[in-house]
């Protein structure tokens, strides 16, 4: 334990944006056959530095078959909270759960360049702890950490309804399931709170037979995937209300919240509406009476294309769908960021207006059809996918690796993993950097990006902004 809280926690999103800039950052690298041990690639990000946009260290983890997907930090700004007892934490372990295995990795990030494993949590102690499986999110909250999962119990995930578990912040021991009323709630997959207005929000992707062997047409086509988010009194933990998005608008996956807490608004990204293919993002807010609502407050076209060019999934709507797999929102609650992997762009949407979102800025790299170079010449495999802001919003980082099923199904034959960086402008508008380009191992693919000491999507505040 520290004698003061770490300097990497801030009270407001206005102090985190003035922190230092990141110098590293830690990005997750998956095996999609299972042949290799999924590991962790730490990037020097510092353009200062000799080895500028280079993997400088890697850790591989003992096992086989654990599709490392998304991850997060033991301890975060959430620790400043007025009811926490853990404002003296470090931000020192990744928390990287396997979505395949159900194998949870604790990793000791003190020297980054020397990260080691601190302990292994096997699934069958998950199981028997809360009885579910496919953890997914990892968020650190005031009292511990907060994992949400994809699966249920018994073999294929479908024993009962996924949901959320907590875990001790030092020990990392499993205390146990985190809902009392969970309502209708009987798909998961992202989840993020407002601390001192008390609310949590949750979406729904789908179950582990949805989506481990790739999309089902059938399921797709007859609306069967998630398209609910779920409104959560967090401190009772029972859902308040569920509004549901229309069951044409599926997969509604990332909920990103203002990160103000004063502001009692966010953001939900839906990957497709099967009525005519758009990707779409949903403003949802609280009412003048304290009542839940949503609203579709931005729609992005598919594009026609030749069957000839697309993957078989697709050939029979003659289109390219944006396939909105990825938000993220800068900490100042201005830009927000979403990728449409499909299309092989990036979106950039001043959101100064959470109901009237404006385009600012695109960037266009990889796609389905499109296959638009990086400016370095390099074809750049899938499309954009997990995005990350840093925390002053003058550099959003992403990656091209969805899911190993999905990517082998929308575009098939291995693409590699790659990882870039774009540069955003004073007023708005962003570009690639010409010079930032990670190259992974080969045979690996990439996911999510943590930034050193915070970033967007990791750190949740208890104190407004002021100035």
């Amino acid at each position: 334990m520290n004698l003061r809280p770490d300097p990497t926690f801030y009270p407001s999103p206005n102090d985190a944006i003035h922190a230092p800039v990141e110098k590293l950052a830690f990005t997750l690298m998956l095996s999609p056959d299972g042949t290799k041990p999924d590991g962790l690639a730490v990037v020097d990000v510092d353009p200062e530095s000799k080895t500028y946009s280079q993997i400088v260290h890697e850790l591989y983890v003992p096992n086989l078959g654990d599709e490392f997907h998304h991850f997060g930090w033991n301890a975060c700004s959430s620790a400043l909270s007025p009811l926490t007892g853990h404002a003296f934490l470090e931000r020192r372990y990744l928390i990287i759960p396997g979505i395949r295995s159900s194998r949870i990795y604790i990793i000791d990030v003190k020297e980054p360049l020397n990260a080691k494993i601190h302990k292994i949590i096997e699934p069958e102690e998950l199981m028997a702890k809360t009885g579910y499986s496919r953890p997914h999110t990892i968020h650190c909250g005031p009292e511990g950490i907060y994992v949400s999962t994809l699966g249920g119990g018994g073999e294929d995930g479908t024993d009962g309804p996924p949901g959320i578990f907590i875990m001790d912040c030092e020990s990392f021991d499993i205390l146990g399931r985190y809902e009392m009323d969970r309502g209708i709630q009987d798909k998961h997959y992202d989840f993020w709170w407002n601390l001192p207005r008390d609310y949590m929000v949750s979406s729904e992707w789908g179950l582990p037979p949805q989506f481990e062997n790739g999309v089902v047409p059938e399921d797709l086509l007859s609306n069967k995937y998630g398209h609910t988010i779920h409104f959560w009194d967090l401190r009772g933990r029972k859902v308040t209300k569920s509004i549901d998005l229309g069951a044409h608008h599926q997969m509604a996956l990332e909920i990103r919240p203002a990160h103000d807490p004063v502001k009692e608004y966010g953001f939900c990204g839906v990957v497709v509406d099967t009525t005519n293919l758009q990707g779409a993002i949903f403003t949802w807010w609280r009412d003048e009476d304290g009542e839940w609502q949503a609203k579709k407050t931005i729609t992005i076209d598919p594009v026609p294309a030749d069957a000839d060019d697309l993957p078989e999934l697709l050939k029979g709507f003659g289109a390219v769908p944006p396939l909105v797999t990825d938000i993220d929102l800068s900490l100042d609650d201005k830009y927000l960021y979403v990728a449409c992997w499909g299309l092989g762009e990036m979106h950039q949407y001043d959101v100064s207006d959470p109901m009237n979102p404006v385009l600012a800025g695109k960037v266009e790299i990889g796609g389905i059809v499109a296959n638009h170079k990086h400016p370095n010449g390099k074809a750049f495999g899938y499309g954009p996918q997990m995005v990350e802001v840093s925390r002053d919003g003058k550099r959003v980082y992403w990656t091209n690796s969805l899911y190993s099923t999905w990517d082998d199904q929308f575009y098939p034959g291995d693409r590699g993993a790659a990882m870039v960086m774009a540069r955003v402008g004073e007023d708005g508008g962003f570009a690639l950097d010409p010079d930032f380009w990670i190259d992974f191992p080969g045979g690996y693919r990439s996911h999510q990006i943590r930034l050193e000491g915070g970033d967007c999507s990791t750190d949740s505040f208890c104190y407004p902004s002021v100035g």
